[in-house]
Order: structure tokens, then C-alpha cells, then sequence
């Protein structure tokens, strides 16, 4: 299980480092001591999970996530109570109170999932206003480009991120999600129905009831990877 340490204070990362000397199956790949600085380490450095601190000078932890293009697993660290509730919202993987007491760690560690396809996206962090997400692929059933920014549907929610469409798909899982036209990648396993649209190619439902209308050549496609 590789890791990387991300907290401004050096004592504080000093005392992660031991804690977590006593579980040899992890692997301290890196550590950074400000949001700047884990934009340039944590990309060079594949990891499973980061421990991030919520209150940083600069650029938070928060902050630090809106700018990540590939989100590993997140345990937040943070010495402030008044930013527990917020870590929970967006579904990190763990919240530790510091000093971060050893029983804790062990059950945040259990959490870690291994990657499965490296350099595949499996998770996207999103903003709206004060309300944050860490939003995992499989529940994410529609992505519609709005110029240099991509409007991401999971639950009832359609925040905006501050990547374009392109940039995403390269990223995706082709296995999951297929372009459906020039605008929009919708999820596979969210389809509910399949039908023949007006000029000619294919319409697809998403359950939820959004329809989306394909040209031919992605209907196509679309017809092959269904086995329509």
C-alpha cells in the first residue's frame, strides 16, 4: 500500500511517519508540506491513499483536491474539530483527529483500497459553492461538457468541475463509459433502455429518465458494445 504524507507541520508528518512504521505493509512514497507542493509530488508519485491535512497556508486541503486530475484515496488529518462534518461530506475514505491515535490509524489503513487499473480515474472531487464531494465513477451516470468545464450527474446533483470533457475520457474506463456524441459520456450501467430516435440512430434512457440521442455512427458503436 503506497502512500503519501501531505501537512505543513513537520512534526506533525514526523509523528505519521512512526505511527505508521508499525505497519509494514505500507509504503511511504512521498510527502509534501503545502498544497503547492503536493501538486507536484502526488502526480509523479503513484499512490493508493494520501494523508491530507484540512488547514494548510495557501491552499487547503480542499482546495488542494479541486486541482487534482488523479485522486488517489483520501484520510483527512486535522487537528480542528469544526472541520469534521466538512471532511464527512465529501466522502473521504477517513477523518483523523490529532493526534491521531494508533487504533484509528489501523482502521482508516483497512479501508485502503489497492488500485485496480492504474491510470484509470476511479474517483473526481467536486465543488459547488460551500457543498464538496468525492464522487467514485460507478455512481456517476452522465458527464455533459459545458465549454472548458464538465457538469457531472451522480445522485441528484449536477455540480460543474474544472476539466473539459476530452480531458476526462482519456482518463475514463472505456468499459464503463462511452461517448455518446460530441457533448456528452454517459455511463453504461446506467442504461435503462435502448430505442430508435427520430433521424434515424439511437436514444438512449438513463435511469432517472434522462434521454440522450446519438448520431449513427455512435449508434453504431453503441449497437456493437450492446450487442444489439
Amino acid at each position: 500500500m503506497k502512500v503519501i504524507l501531505v501537512d505543513d507541520e513537520r512534526l506533525a508528518r514526523l509523528e505519521l511517519r512512526r505511527l505508521l512504521a508499525a505497519h509494514p505493509e505500507v509504503e511511504i512514497v512521498g510527502e509534501a508540506r503545502s498544497g503547492e507542493e503536493a501538486l507536484e509530488v502526488i502526480p509523479k508519485l503513484p499512490s493508493d491513499a494520501i494523508f491530507l491535512d484540512v488547514q494548510m497556508p495557501g491552499m487547503s486541503g480542499f482546495d488542494l483536491l479541486e486541482r487534482l486530475e488523479d485522486l488517489p484515496q483520501v484520510i483527512f488529518t486535522t487537528a480542528y474539530d469544526e472541520y469534521a462534518l466538512k471532511a464527512f461530506e465529501v466522502s473521504a475514505l477517513d477523518y483523523l483527529l490529532k493526534p491521531v491515535a494508533p487504533a484509528r490509524l489501523a482502521e482508516a489503513l483497512r479501508r485502503v483500497r489497492p488500485r485496480a487499473l492504474p491510470g484509470r480515474l476511479e474517483q473526481v472531487f467536486v465543488r459547488d459553492g460551500d457543498r464538496c464531494w468525492i464522487v467514485r465513477l460507478p455512481d456517476i451516470f452522465l458527464l455533459e461538457s459545458e465549454g472548458n468545464y464538465t457538469r457531472v450527474y451522480f445522485a441528484s446533483e449536477r455540480p460543474l468541475i474544472r476539466r473539459s470533457l476530452n480531458a476526462l475520457e482519456e482518463q475514463l474506463d472505456p468499459a464503463m463509459f462511452f461517448r455518446a456524441g460530441r457533448k456528452e459520456i454517459v455511463n453504461l450501467k446506467w442504461i435503462d433502455k435502448v430505442d430508435l430516435s427520430v433521424a434515424g440512430g439511437l436514444a438512449v434512457t438513463l435511469r432517472g429518465g434522462r434521454t440522450i440521442e446519438m448520431s449513427r455512427r455512435q449508434s453504431a458503436r453503441l449497437r456493437e458494445i450492446l450487442s444489439l
